[in-house]
C-alpha cells in the first residue's frame, strides 16, 4: 500500500444532516410532500427497462470495457482485470422503488476481481448484492466502512484515507475527496465517504462517487488528470439537495476541470430520489454539452451495453 499523505476531513467541514429535513430544509419539505414525491409517484410508475445477457467484448492491453449497470453501479473490465464500482441490483431501498430495471442480471457478471465501495449508504453499499457476488477477491472503501464488509465473501477488505493508494500487481486505486457524508444511519459519523481514481495498462478512471461541486475537484484533475469521468448528475432537486449532490450544469464544470477526455453520467433514471423528473438529467446534460461543443466528448451508456474506451 503506498500513501499520498492520506487525510481525514474534520467533522466540522461536512456536519452530518440528523434528519432528511436537514438536507431539504422547510421551504422545500415537509413529509407529506416527500412522500407524494418520492415514494407514492414511484409506487404508480412501471418498471421499464430490459436485462439482457451483455456480449462483452475481448479487449486488447490498454482497451477499458465499461458496462453501466444503472444508478451509480458499473463493471469496468481489462483484459486481466474485473472491477465492480458501487454495486446495486435492488429493485426496492426500503419503501424506495427501482423504476428502471439493472442492464443485466447479477448472474451475468464476469469473475469480480476488485470491488469500489464509494460509501455507506444503501443506494451504494447494498449488502443483499455484495452477498451475491461470487466471492470477489478485494473490496475498497473509505475509512471506517470495513466492519460493513467483513461477513459478505470478500478475501481481503481495505480502507483508505483520502488522498491514499492501494497497488495490486499493476493497478492502483486511489479514494479522493468529495463534498457527500458517509453515514450508514443518522449519527453514524465514523464512516468516510469519496471517489476513486483506478489506474491500471497506462488507463485512468475516475468514479466520483456521490458529491456535491467543491474545489477539491480541481486537485484531483491537478494531481490525476483522469481519462474518463463517471460523474453524478441526479438529485439536485430541490436546490438544498445540491449540498450533498450536483446537477448536470456542475457535472460538466467539474468534467472541465478534471481535464478529462469523456463525460460518462450516472446516478440517475434508477431510483427516484430527488423532484426532478427522472428524464430530465441526461436532457439538460446533452443540451448543455452541445451549447458548449462538447457533444463528441459526452457518451450517455445505456444500462447493460458495454462501451469500449
Amino acid at each position: 500500500m503506498t500513501k499520498h499523505t492520506p487525510h481525514r476531513p474534520p467533522l466540522y467541514r461536512q456536519p452530518l444532516p440528523r434528519s432528511f429535513k436537514d438536507l431539504t430544509p422547510a421551504n422545500h419539505f415537509n413529509p407529506r410532500t416527500f412522500f407524494r414525491e418520492m415514494v407514492w409517484k414511484a409506487l404508480l410508475t412501471p418498471r421499464t427497462g430490459e436485462q439482457q445477457r451483455p456480449a462483452f467484448p475481448k479487449l486488447r492491453r490498454g482497451q477499458i470495457a465499461i458496462t453501466w449497470i444503472g444508478h451509480a453501479s458499473f463493471l469496468l473490465q481489462f483484459t486481466d482485470l474485473n472491477v465492480l464500482i458501487d454495486p446495486n441490483f435492488a429493485n426496492w431501498l426500503f419503501l424506495i422503488k427501482r423504476i428502471k430495471r439493472t442492464g443485466l442480471r447479477i448472474e451475468d457478471l464476469p469473475r469480480i476481481d476488485l470491488v469500489l465501495l464509494t460509501h455507506a449508504h444503501f443506494d451504494h453499499f447494498h449488502k443483499p448484492t455484495l452477498r451475491r457476488l461470487p466471492d470477489p477477491k478485494i473490496g475498497v472503501m473509505p475509512w471506517g466502512v470495513g466492519d460493513l464488509a467483513y461477513n459478505l465473501g470478500f478475501g481481503r477488505v481495505i480502507e483508505l484515507d483520502w488522498w491514499e493508494s492501494f497497488s495490486q500487481r499493476d493497478w492502483t486505486v486511489t479514494l479522493t475527496p468529495s463534498k457527500h457524508w458517509g453515514a450508514r444511519v443518522l449519527r453514524d459519523n465514523h464512516r468516510g465517504y469519496g471517489g476513486f481514481i483506478l489506474e491500471h495498462q497506462g488507463r485512468r478512471v475516475y468514479h466520483a462517487g456521490d458529491s456535491a461541486y467543491f474545489d477539491g475537484f480541481k486537485d484531483i484533475g491537478k494531481s490525476f488528470r483522469p481519462e474518463i469521468a463517471l460523474l453524478p448528475i441526479g438529485a439536485y432537486h430541490p436546490a438544498s439537495f445540491r449540498h450533498v449532490h450536483m446537477g448536470p450544469d456542475e457535472a460538466m464544470r467539474v468534467f472541465k476541470e478534471l481535464r478529462a477526455k469523456w463525460l460518462v453520467p450516472m446516478h440517475y433514471g434508477s431510483f427516484r430520489l430527488s423532484f426532478e423528473d427522472m428524464d430530465e438529467p441526461p436532457r439538460w446534460l446533452k443540451r448543455l454539452a452541445k451549447d458548449e461543443g462538447l457533444s463528441h466528448r459526452l457518451k450517455i451508456l445505456q444500462e447493460g451495453c458495454p462501451q469500449v474506451f
